[in-house]
């Protein structure tokens, strides 16, 4: 079942795809969830469940990273998964109300079922056989915590499902080390890096067309005004941007990265594994602020309306310059420069009409890929 030989490159499988596209509809479904719900605790209760979905996702593509998804047993793996994910992303709008336990349960038995289903398919190589064990043992121990926190209600769902995702969080980074079974070692992950790399592009992409989504969506309910438009132009261009910035030429180049490091694991538990999410987290945020600036181009800048203008493009920078940071260990200094120049608009943003913020953040943006791109080619 193993997907790759020796220097090969693993193929992105045709299941693989639509394995993903359960996550389209939860992305949408986070994305709702935040713009209803505006405040700290809704942006908390989002980031939660935001990081569940980015969990599930990012390991299972781990998993057809060594696993051949064209194979019939792994083949119906995929397809459970997709079942009790289409199930987990129905239940987000309700996650802390009526449907935590309905969410949770969904949670727990992807994270176990594949981790079982894993350590069943790799139970002839021994050093993959101790590997998942100690990953199975993670993913039971969080199961308990996920379904506890779905019996339980409130402020205490909240705080053991912090903790549950603190544990799925965890867990790679002390190599998911078990009392009596030891730790594992990244240079054992034996990791396709070109196969991981494109796996977390191809869910870049699912993001940035949720973000299409909803602002083509939102403008056609619109009265097509000079400043609702001006508001979708800055959105599409927005959009267009975080393409150009994550889509560069370092995105290409890290895979020929992975190929010849001592140690890609490591590289990739870093740079694939926890610096996504913030990403992603950027380009959902960026898809609120825009649909907010869109439905109320003028006017007074709300405090929740500047956080999620600023915010959504401050958090894909810092994004992809760790996952830079990651791979090469070296500065993006463009993207640091593009971050400080969110934070001054950050400082005008009372003074400023929604419209003008996301245009002005939208500039930073755009001003950054052009930077970045022109240092490119001097060099």
């Amino acid at each position: 079942m193993r997907v790759r030989r020796s220097g090969e490159h693993a193929r992105v499988g045709f299941v693989e795809l639509f394995f993903d596209l359960v996550f389209v509809f939860a992305i949408t479904q986070v994305s709702h969830l935040l713009l209803a719900h505006l405040t700290p605790l809704g942006a908390l209760e989002a980031a939660i469940l935001l990081a569940a979905v980015w969990w599930v996702w990012i390991d299972t593509s781990w998993i057809t990273n060594w696993l051949d998804p064209e194979r019939g047993p792994v083949r119906l793996m995929l397809f459970g998964l997709m079942a009790a994910g289409l199930i987990m992303s129905t239940s987000l709008p309700e996650a802390f109300g009526d449907k935590g336990l309905v969410f949770a349960c969904a949670f727990a038995a992807i994270q176990t079922g594949r981790s079982l289903f894993t350590l069943w398919a790799v139970r002839s190589s021994p050093v993959q056989k101790a590997n998942f064990q100690r990953i199975s043992a993670w993913a039971l121990m969080g199961a308990v915590f996920w379904i506890g926190g779905g019996l339980a209600e409130g402020q205490a769902r909240l705080a053991i499902w912090l903790i549950a995702l603190a544990l799925e969080f965890t867990a790679p980074a002390v190599a998911f080390f078990v009392p009596g079974l030891g730790r594992s070692n990244t240079t054992d992950w034996d990791v396709e890096g070109a196969h991981l790399a494109e796996r977390v592009g191809l869910f870049v992409i699912i993001c940035l067309g949720e973000s299409i989504i909803i602002t083509g969506a939102t403008f056609a309910e619109l009265a097509w005004t000079t400043p609702v438009v001006t508001a979708f132009a800055s959105a599409l261009v927005a959009t267009i941007a975080m393409w150009w910035l994550f889509f560069s030429e370092a995105h290409e180049a890290a895979s020929e990265t992975f190929a010849h490091a001592a140690d890609p694991g490591a590289i990739a538990r870093r740079a694939y594994t926890y610096c996504p999410i913030i990403v992603v987290a950027g380009i959902v945020v960026t898809a609120v602020g825009d649909e907010l600036a869109l439905v109320h181009p003028l006017g007074h800048t709300a405090p929740a309306t500047a956080a999620v203008l600023i915010g959504g493009p401050m958090l894909f920078l810092l994004g992809t310059s760790l996952s830079i940071l990651a791979v090469w260990g070296k500065v993006a200094w463009p993207r640091v420069a593009g971050m400080a120049g969110l934070v001054v608009a950050a400082c005008a943003s009372p003074y400023l009409a929604p419209v003008v913020l996301t245009l002005l953040s939208t500039s930073i943006l755009v001003l950054t890929a052009t930077w970045e791109s022109l240092a490119r080619r001097k060099s």
